[in-house]
């Protein structure tokens, strides 16, 4: 071997072994993002985890790469995010009282009278110092999000009224005003996670339950009911947290791109609400669930009543005065 042709294998040899570490380098540089939720990917929170890992990782050019995983206990996603063994997690509020105390008084029934009342009044003021919370409290609010308004379910027995519900077992998520409100009801409160909903309703562990039909469409809840009622009787935000340190970690352009791409979740995920809200009824029919329309949904609020002097004790009637009255004018 000549030694120009020495010359040009070693020049050779060394772009590949430059090229090996640019390439080592920029794995390394790329930050792994993992974000979980509780419903199937075509669902109102797969939508949203969809939109937010392409704008994240589009504004981003990449530098974060974005891993959706499906995790149905919300409980333990929250509390992954807090101990930092998971960066993110999109979940309903339900459980989120029990990490972030203040965030309970959006589970209070009857507090907003549609969709436009319950998003505007999440990103105002209201919603927004909400969120300045959460870092105390080891978490981190990206953007509010939804599952929609709840709905009531039963199996064997058709409820007429809210008397018929008395004695009954009603799975609820694992959330104190849920079961406070229900048990005023006369019903016999059964919390437990996501995860464990569909064995209980298969083996009537419970009566029934209560969910936004969102969730009953995704996850194929009216297979094991006959009956559901449109009460609306609560309005089921969801959110898109992170764990601080995670994001105090980002620079300056990652971190405004996670907030963009918050943001386009929940407007996939709200307007994929909207979608299932407004067909999803009709489709349960299809299915074979009896919908029952609620002429006057103030009989369930009234079958509350009782739990309300605790909910204005705890949250204070002014608070929930100001949320009633919100008006984007």
């Amino acid at each position: 071997m000549s030694n120009n042709q020495f010359r040009k294998m070693g020049a050779l040899s060394g772009l590949v072994t430059l090229a090996m570490i640019c390439g080592l380098s920029t794995a390394a540089a790329q930050t792994v993002l993992t974000v979980t939720h509780s419903s199937p990917a075509d669902s109102h929170f797969g939508q949203g985890a969809i939109a937010f890992k392409g704008t994240l990782e589009e504004l981003t050019n990449g530098s974060v790469n974005v891993v959706i995983q499906r995790l149905d206990n919300e409980r333990e996603a929250l509390e992954s995010v807090q101990l930092g063994s998971q960066e993110c997690a999109i979940i309903s509020t339900g459980p989120l009282g029990n990490f972030v105390p203040e965030t309970r008084v959006l589970d209070v029934p009857f507090l907003f009278d549609g969709y436009a009342h319950a998003r505007g009044t999440l990103d105002s003021e209201i919603g927004q110092d909400l969120l300045g919370l959460f870092p105390q409290y080891g978490l981190e609010g990206v953007a509010w999000m939804e599952n929609g308004f709840r709905n009531l379910t039963t199996g064997s027995k058709r409820v007429e009224s809210p008397d018929d519900l008395k004695g009954m077992k009603i799975r609820t998520m694992e959330n104190a005003i849920h079961m406070q409100a229900w048990k005023a009801a006369g019903v016999l409160p059964t919390p437990m996670a996501f995860s464990e909903l569909p064995s209980a309703l298969q083996q009537g562990t419970v009566d029934g339950q209560e969910n936004p039909i969102p969730v009953i469409l995704a996850n194929n809840l009216d297979m094991m009911q006959k009956y559901l009622y449109l009460t609306r009787h609560v309005y089921s935000a969801g959110i898109l947290a992170c764990n601080p340190d995670f994001v105090a970690g980002l620079d300056a352009s990652q971190n405004e791109a996670l907030q963009e791409a918050g943001a386009a979740a929940a407007a996939v995920n709200r307007a994929r609400v909207e979608q299932d809200d407004r067909l999803g009824i009709e489709t349960l029919r299809e299915r074979g669930i009896e919908v029952l329309e609620v002429d006057d949904p103030r009989v369930y609020r009234d079958a509350m009543a009782s739990a309300y002097a605790g909910f204005e004790s705890q949250f204070g009637a002014e608070t929930l005065q100001k949320i009633r009255d919100w008006s984007a004018e």
